[in-house]
């Protein structure tokens, strides 16, 4: 069921009804979700990974109501792209620029770098070229922020979107394990050590788990270089949905891909958080927000998530996963060796 399906096949008020079984079902999962995070044993996975998780859980044990249907696609489109954008607000402007010429220029060669290789290594292995994307995507950028910002435009299905936010889960968590160790073996200092965090590890919850078991430095510009990465959602995402649009319309076709409107949103939110004419509390309150937007529209991923399709796809995305991992890992390690960043 599509957008306008929802709003053009009924009057507006019967629309509107239909929709809030789905959305009070997966705005539960989000809130138990919260609720868990902050439980002993469940720190180290986010919100979004929790809900997912539960959507997943419900889908398969029980099913997901045939009433809840509408407001599960709402979330999965529209309170989606909502949180997209204020994840913008996140970011500033200064902050990008306290990582620096040299640091910025590691992070974007590290990301496009590992994008591409896992684009043709998924090429390589016969994974599906969506479900490529995605890893690519939430293993370069930000996690299951970036799979699901990405699969906008990818329009993959909703295992492969579950397949790849599991790949960043399993992978970044064993960052948050490993790069403590390794940085404790490695002539990095705390400044060379964040960038390295910041530039390579999935999820911003992770980088910042990682980057503070190395001190208060290393926490604070890992964070930095982490964020510096999330910024470059925008522009991966444009650049992808105007390959899919040509791919759709073939090479020859003149026809303008479509803008996001979400992304234009995102960097709005961004230029607003520059200002600095922000509140801190309004700030820390949009910050909740959107990891709670977020996390009901990974509900309503989980929701329509079958795991027997999930098994069907085999091991090959998982190797995919583990090689772009261990790649933007030595990649950003050596980057931040050759170029006297350590």
């Amino acid at each position: 069921m599509s957008d306008a399906d929802l709003t053009q096949s009924t009057p507006p008020a019967a629309s509107a009804a239909r929709l809030w079984p789905g959305l009070l079902l997966t705005g539960a999962i989000g809130a138990i979700a919260f609720a868990l995070h902050h439980l002993p044993g469940f720190g180290a996975l986010s919100p979004l990974i929790l809900a997912i998780l539960i959507g997943m859980a419900v889908h398969n044990v029980i099913d997901t109501p045939t009433a809840a249907k509408a407001g599960v696609k709402f979330s999965l489109r529209r309170i989606l792209r909502a949180g997209i954008v204020l994840l913008g607000l996140q970011l500033t402007l200064g902050q990008v620029a306290a990582v620096g010429p040299m640091g910025g220029a590691l992070i974007a060669v590290t990301l496009v770098s590992t994008f591409a290789f896992t684009t043709w290594l998924g090429r390589r292995l016969g994974v599906e070229a969506g479900l490529a994307q995605l890893i690519a995507a939430g293993t370069s950028i930000c996690g299951a922020s970036a799979v699901i910002a990405t699969n906008e435009v990818t329009q993959a299905g909703d295992e492969d979107v579950a397949y790849a936010v599991a790949c960043v889960t399993v992978f970044g968590s064993l960052s948050m394990v490993l790069y403590p160790m390794l940085g404790a073996l490695l002539p990095l200092g705390a400044h060379g050590y964040g960038l390295w965090a910041g530039a390579s590890i999935h999820e911003v919850a992770q980088v910042v788990a990682a980057g503070y078991q190395r001190g208060t430095e290393a926490g604070d510009f890992a964070t930095i270089a982490k964020l510096t990465r999330v910024l470059m959602l925008a522009p991966v995402v444009i650049v992808l949905g105007r390959w899919a649009a040509r791919g759709a319309t073939g090479q020859g076709s003149s026809q303008a891909a479509p803008m996001p409107w979400f992304v234009i949103g995102f960097l709005g939110m961004v230029l607003v958080a520059s200002t600095g004419m922000v509140p801190a509390p309004v700030h820390a309150d949009a910050t909740i927000l959107t990891q709670f937007l977020l996390a009901v529209a990974l509900a309503a991923m989980g929701l329509e998530t079958d795991i027997r399709k999930l098994k069907a796809m085999g091991l090959r995305p998982l190797i995919l996963g583990a090689a772009a991992w261990i790649f933007i890992g030595a990649l950003a390690l050596a980057l931040v060796l050759v170029t006297g960043q350590a």
